[in-house]
């Protein structure tokens, strides 16, 4: 794996490889030409972790796992089913998913996300990998009242800290072949793998672009497998994909 995360110290906003919990502070541009500092940087206090990318649009597919779709009685669809999320609904690493209506119920769906490297547009699947950067763990946090209330989803997902997202992307991961799991304040809830995917990276990646253009850091969220459940304000959420960095966040 080949972590790369963001960071920011004062005023200094940056990327940097992660090495053995060493910072490798990138220089250039982390879509293109760059290199990487040969002096290590010691996490401390005063460095924070951000969510790794700041993307143009962040878009969400639903009923992408076959046992997700089975949990929730509803039939495949036979092309993907995504929507937008507000990019103003990400959150970073440890930061704390707010509820507006804690009175609904709201749910936890781990999944993985794409990090597009290249602008797209149009391209087949068999190409798609090419414009993919990376990969990094995400949440699609779900205000059900209001998504069971409306034809839309865009308003049930894009609260305000409603996409928990990071802490880094991995570079080198195999997509296919990964775990994917979530545990609620220590409980393991959800506990799949992506081969579940009906339709893969490269796929979602090849449909997505024949339909709009996507940007370097664009994020594309690949479904959440079965175990969806409820979340309240004290739960600790854990989303661990294969060998990538956890993902962590508390719920006030």
């Amino acid at each position: 794996m080949a972590a790369i995360g963001r960071f920011q110290k004062g005023d200094d906003t940056f990327h940097a490889k992660v090495v053995d919990g060493k910072l490798y502070k990138l220089k250039g541009d982390v879509f293109g030409s760059h290199s990487f500092s040969k002096r290590a940087i010691k996490p401390s206090r005063s460095i924070k972790t951000l969510a790794p990318v700041n993307p143009s649009k962040v878009i969400a597919v639903g009923l992408n796992y076959a046992d997700h779709a089975r949990e929730s009685n509803l039939k495949p669809p036979t092309q993907p089913l995504f929507w937008l999320k507000a990019p103003t609904s990400i959150i970073p690493d440890g930061a704390k998913i707010d509820l507006p209506f804690p009175s609904h119920r709201n749910d936890f769906e781990a999944e993985l996300a794409i990090v597009i490297g290249r602008r797209i547009r149009n391209v087949a699947p068999q190409a798609a990998g090419r414009y993919i950067f990376g990969y990094t763990s995400a949440q699609d946090i779900s205000d059900r009242d209001i998504q069971k209330s409306e034809s839309q989803w865009a308003r049930a997902k894009s609260f305000d800290t409603f996409t928990p997202l990071g802490p880094y992307i991995e570079t080198k991961a195999e997509p296919q072949n990964l775990t994917i799991q979530l545990f609620k304040n220590g409980e393991l809830c959800q506990n799949s793998h992506t081969g579940q995917m009906i339709f893969d990276c490269n796929h979602l990646v090849s449909f997505i672009s024949t339909n709009m253009t996507l940007l370097p850091g664009d994020i594309i969220l690949t479904g959440t497998p079965s175990g969806v459940g409820p979340i309240e304000s004290g739960d600790r959420l854990e989303v661990r994909i294969g060998d990538m960095a956890s993902l962590c966040n508390t719920v006030k």
